[in-house]
């Protein structure tokens, strides 16, 4: 039986206009190029003729203040510690849904991706240490753990359909996995003296959100403004603001008000109430009863949406394209001048390099072949070792969160330019040997 597609309303001039921007919008490696671009944008700025105006801009102190209360960071520090809150709270999104109705929802689902990430993080950071026990950079080891889940779907993107689904799955279920423990790790490794005061404070406002999950509230509204008040305790708890965006999220309700059947048995009652209003055409405005079926459809599409997916929906393209390329101009400028080669060689830039470039391979692939090995985990159906080992050297693209933890781990040492090198250096390899080796494996498999 063939089913005739309805009738598409006819395109206003508008809407020829934005196509082209709304196709990139929506295509999957969109992100990593704004990223991308951002970075070249950053560097080469930080080594023009204007490099004190780079330098200048990002330092500008902002200050708020209330009554008693104030509030005064450098424009970094604001990018860092305020605005940066949205991406860890979407990266809480995207891990609740997963836990949820994704890759990591079984236990059988999660297992390979689950013991390849641990694998991931653990080498890396052996390997960091190796460079620089003892030393000063030593607080820095958790700085190779990380993957930049935007990077690394961009460079799949541009293989196209020759990869796997099955493998693509992987990479994400890894870079999920690998999101949480960056989270924890800046959580137990990274933090200051504590105040217990203001922690309590914080926790208690989550443990409110919590009960309004429990009841039914389901309007992001109260979320948000009761997480503006979580944002400020943990800000001034000592544990890293961005911690109270991943919290956050776990709050937001992650259940459907109806199911998928009592939405299409609600749908086709509400249709069958517009039709009998009448057809008046377009250019007469919708009756009264029109607009009440409107209303009802719209209530019944919010209340199928689960409110993680409308959130994680809507403040997605906001994080792709405005916070992280915002994050990646305003941390990834580096002087790249005489001193280049000894920052290459220093001990904390080699750890990075080594940690992401060999430690992520080895890590993932090692620890993938040891839980099928042991019957821990199955390889997916279609996928390969050999596509295994070239995803795994996607998993060294840290970028993102790597530059993110480097900046609490060295602050405003000389160290953190030279962790930046070491990112930027490894993050560049990494990306271009695993798309090499995915367009090679994926071709020929």
């Amino acid at each position: 039986m063939q089913h005739s597609h309805p009738k598409r309303s006819r395109p206003e001039p508008i809407d020829q206009f934005l196509r082209p921007l709304q196709e990139f919008v929506h295509g999957q490696a969109s992100s990593g190029i704004v990223l991308l671009a951002s970075a070249v944008v950053a560097l080469v700025w930080a080594n023009s003729l204007w490099s004190d105006a780079y330098n200048d801009l990002w330092h500008t102190e902002i200050s708020f203040q209330v009554g008693a209360f104030d509030l005064s960071k450098t424009l970094v520090h604001w990018i860092n510690d305020g605005v940066m809150v949205v991406f860890f709270f979407v990266i809480g999104l995207e891990i609740k849904r997963e836990l949820l109705i994704g890759e990591l929802s079984s236990p059988k689902q999660m297992a390979l991706p689950l013991i390849a990430a641990v694998g991931g993080m653990a080498v890396p950071a052996i390997i960091y240490t190796a460079f620089n026990f003892q030393s000063q950079g030593s607080v820095g080891w958790g700085i190779p753990m990380a993957t930049d889940i935007a990077f690394a779907l961009g460079v799949l993107a541009l293989l196209g359909s020759r990869v796997p689904l099955a493998l693509k799955s992987f990479l994400v279920a890894v870079a999920i996995v690998d999101d949480i423990g960056a989270v924890l790790v800046i959580a137990i490794f990274y933090t200051e003296q504590i105040s217990l005061v203001s922690l309590l404070i914080g926790l208690g406002i989550l443990v409110i959100l919590f009960v309004f999950n429990r009841v039914g509230v389901r309007h992001p509204l109260p979320y948000v403004l009761a997480g503006v008040f979580v944002w400020l305790a943990f800000l001034q708890s000592g544990v890293h603001a961005t911690i109270a965006g991943v919290l956050l999220a776990a709050t937001i309700p992650g259940r459907s008000r109806i199911n998928t059947g009592e939405f299409l048995e609600i749908g086709r009652e509400i249709l069958d109430e517009y039709e009998a209003a009448g057809d008046l055409g377009n250019a007469v405005p919708v009756r009264q009863e029109q607009q009440v079926a409107l209303q009802e459809m719209e209530k019944a599409i919010t209340h199928v949406w689960m409110p993680l997916q409308r959130l994680e929906h809507a403040l997605h393209p906001w994080v792709a394209f405005g916070i992280m390329p915002l994050f990646a101009l305003a941390n990834a400028g580096v002087s790249l001048g005489a001193d280049f080669a000894s920052s290459l060689l220093d001990p904390v830039s080699l750890g990075i390099i080594s940690g992401l470039i060999i430690g992520k391979q080895i890590g993932i692939t090692f620890a993938a072949w040891l839980a099928v090995r042991f019957e821990l985990g199955v390889l997916p159906a279609g996928v390969t070792w050999p596509q295994i080992y070239a995803v795994a050297w996607l998993g060294g693209i840290g970028f993102t969160m790597s530059l993110f933890i480097s900046t609490l781990a060295f602050g405003e040492s000389s160290l953190l330019d030279v962790s930046k090198i070491g990112i930027i250096t490894a993050s560049i390899l990494s990306g271009l040997v695993g798309f090499f080796l995915v367009h090679r494996f994926t071709t020929s498999a």
